[in-house]
């Protein structure tokens, strides 16, 4: 189980931004608290070890009411040695270290860095491969409908199933990198424990609005400046892009010891290949960026403390975040633990109500949150 409870202060924000194009839009500042999340995840074997299933029961209770605000889902899988799993159903796309199976062994409880969050893809319903290729060096290969098939239904979607994410890590030193690869050393080790790894994704997109409805529900491609890619007159001249084709290179490495961890991720992103309704002021658009996330351990298995920050160059705006903040562990094991976080937003390009950033966002914000995992 995962579950989190939130403080959520964004008065600091500027009450509205402006985007490339001049158009102006309000930003609605929150001040609540929030049970934000529940995470119940149900996994094992019947019959033969090698016959494995997942699944989970997943809640975002900021979102009551939209698309995916509740999910049930999970994967079949097939063990067939060391080399290679072969498993089919729900999974998280491996475009990013985030969206490797590390939450929720993350610095800032649930949210991730702006230019990761605005990069990255998500979850989607296909079928991936993964296993030990070499000594300490693993792979990750999914074929999947989409960047995020959260909120959208099979009817939405196009016959491509052409969505490609792959991913590749090793850890030179210690043969691991702390408990699911998460961010900080909490297991303090005691010799240098180091990982590097690349992820490459690629994937036609379209709007995938409802049939004969103009409901755009596909959120996850945005230019940096926040506007979404699909939705109508997103460039400002009166056309919409209807299709485009997503790549996106990945690059990260970290080091760990004795309760001190870096690490850090490079990402280039391009989007070209456009369908539109009529001529559009741009025919691709390339972004790329970084996060570097540096915390230690003042007092062990008790007190951590990190600061976590972010930029993007793009075509559209150069946003950017800088976290700071501290992980208590009262108990000094890591399944419960609370977060105080100040974190500065400059005009972050992406925001949804489950994390602290909106889009456009600019200034500070706060959280506090009690978080419990078994």
């Amino acid at each position: 189980m995962i579950t989190y409870a939130r403080y959520l202060n964004q008065l600091e924000l500027n009450d509205s931004y402006t985007d490339a194009f001049g158009r102006t839009f309000p930003i609605d500042r929150r001040q609540d608290v929030q049970f934000n999340k529940v995470n119940l995840t149900f996994k094992g074997w019947v019959i033969d070890p090698k016959i494995r299933y997942l699944v989970f029961l997943w809640t975002q209770n900021t979102s009551q009411g939209q698309g995916a605000q509740v999910v049930i889902g999970g994967y079949l899988g097939y063990r067939f040695n060391k080399a290679l799993s072969v498993q089919a159903g729900i999974g998280a796309l491996p475009t990013t270290r985030t969206t490797m199976y590390t939450f929720p062994n993350w610095l800032r409880v649930d949210n991730r860095t702006v230019a990761d969050d605005f990069l990255r893809g998500s979850y989607s319903t296909g079928i991936w491969a993964d296993g030990e290729i070499a000594k300490n060096v693993f792979y990750r290969v999914m074929l999947a409908n989409n960047l995020s098939q959260l909120g959208i239904d099979a009817g939405q979607l196009d016959a491509g199933f052409n969505t490609l994410a792959a991913a590749l890590w090793w850890f030179p030193t210690t043969g691991e990198f702390g408990y699911a690869n998460g961010f900080g050393d909490f297991d303090w080790h005691e010799e240098v424990a180091t990982m590097v790894g690349v992820n490459f994704t690629r994937s036609r997109e379209d709007a995938q609005s409802q049939p004969d409805t103009n409901a755009i529900e596909n959120s996850q491609i945005r230019l940096s400046d926040g506007t979404r890619l699909f939705l109508p007159d997103a460039l400002g001249n009166g056309e919409q892009i209807t299709e485009a084709t997503y790549r996106m290179l990945a690059m990260n490495a970290g080091v760990k010891y004795r309760g001190w961890a870096l690490e850090g991720e490079y990402y280039l992103r391009w989007l070209d290949d456009f369908e539109a309704t009529g001529p559009t002021p741009i025919t691709d658009s390339f972004d790329h960026g970084f996060q570097l996330q540096a915390s230690f351990m003042p007092v062990r298995d008790t007190l951590q403390a990190y600061i976590s920050a972010s930029k993007v160059w793009g075509d559209f705006g150069n946003p950017g975040d800088v976290a700071l903040g501290v992980n208590v562990y009262p108990h000094k094991d890591r399944r419960f633990r609370l977060n105080a976080q100040g974190l500065y937003l400059n005009r972050s390009p992406v925001g949804y109500p489950s994390v602290p950033y909106v889009v456009g966002g600019d200034g500070w914000t706060f959280t506090a949150d009690a978080m419990l995992t078994f």
